[in-house]
């Protein structure tokens, strides 16, 4: 394929996915938008792979979908125990430093001490570079996936804590008045007004930190894991020069964490149906 060839196809498909997605975005129905993203998704690999052939790019800076996708089909036992082992620290880290931040936030709604005491530390801990803190946690909890889940800890903290205060301030002063003329207590003001009117601000802390958790956990293991896991992987892969196995590692983090993401959102739609964004 010619360099003007592969150009001119490069833009043909960008031209007939545009055609079909704007097709698509004037009819109505259910599952038109996911039928776009694909669409939209598979014209992009398919334009990547154009212009890797057309441009004659090193397979060793950027492979193809197509080797990429070899690769994937041929080493699915080594990127599914990877996978196993970098998800064990994921979950744990997630539970427990969103959890922690959350009864934390609790605490904080409590105390005006707490609340000007533990905030500003709390962002001190989110500006905290990850590369700093990940050797650290090696060095305190070993090799294992537990030093992973520590500094997935640390990333989810903050943001959770955040959300999750801003949310315990979201009901309306009217509201709460009522609840006082109700002479509700704090704990019956709390779970039957404030927790649900705090719902979407604390879902939106559960998505960002699920995202934020498999970054952190993959980052950790640059820095010491046993020999298995997705940083270990990549780390090692990349000075092999084997890309086409980085990027199966990347396609598997991009497909987990998207399917993590969707998890929390979809709780959030379940459990938050009342509210006018679910609508």
């Amino acid at each position: 394929m010619t360099g003007t060839f592969g150009i001119a196809a490069i833009f043909a498909v960008w031209g007939i996915g545009w055609f079909i997605n704007t097709r698509i975005a004037k009819a109505r129905g259910k599952g038109l938008g996911l039928i776009a993203a694909i669409i939209f998704g598979l014209t992009l690999l398919l334009m990547w792979e154009l212009a890797v052939i057309a441009l004659e790019v090193s397979r060793v800076l950027l492979p193809p979908p197509s080797a990429i996708a070899a690769r994937f089909a041929t080493s699915t036992d080594i990127l599914w125990a990877d996978f196993l082992q970098t998800f064990k620290g994921v979950v744990m880290g997630y539970m427990l430093g969103c959890g922690a931040a959350f009864l934390t936030a609790i605490a904080i709604d409590r105390s005006d001490f707490l609340k000007a005491g533990l905030l500003p530390i709390g962002n001190l801990v989110a500006a905290l570079p990850i590369v700093g803190i990940a050797p650290i946690m090696v060095m305190w909890y070993g090799f294992d996936w537990h030093s992973k889940a520590a500094v997935v800890i640390v990333m989810c903290f903050f943001p959770m804590l955040v959300n999750t205060v801003e949310g315990l301030q979201a009901a309306d002063k009217m509201q709460k008045d009522l609840m006082r003329t109700y002479a509700a207590s704090y704990w019956q003001s709390l779970l039957k007004l404030r927790l649900p009117a705090a719902g979407p601000f604390i879902f939106n802390g559960l998505k960002i930190c699920s995202t934020l958790a498999l970054i952190g956990a993959i980052v950790a293991e640059f820095f010491g894991t046993p020999i298995v896991g997705m940083g270990f992987r990549i780390s090692t892969e990349v000075g092999r020069m084997n890309v086409d196995m980085v990027w199966a590692e990347i396609t598997v983090a991009a497909i987990a964490g998207s399917a993590f993401y969707g998890l929390v959102a979809l709780i959030e739609r379940r459990a938050t149906f009342w509210h006018p964004s679910q609508r």
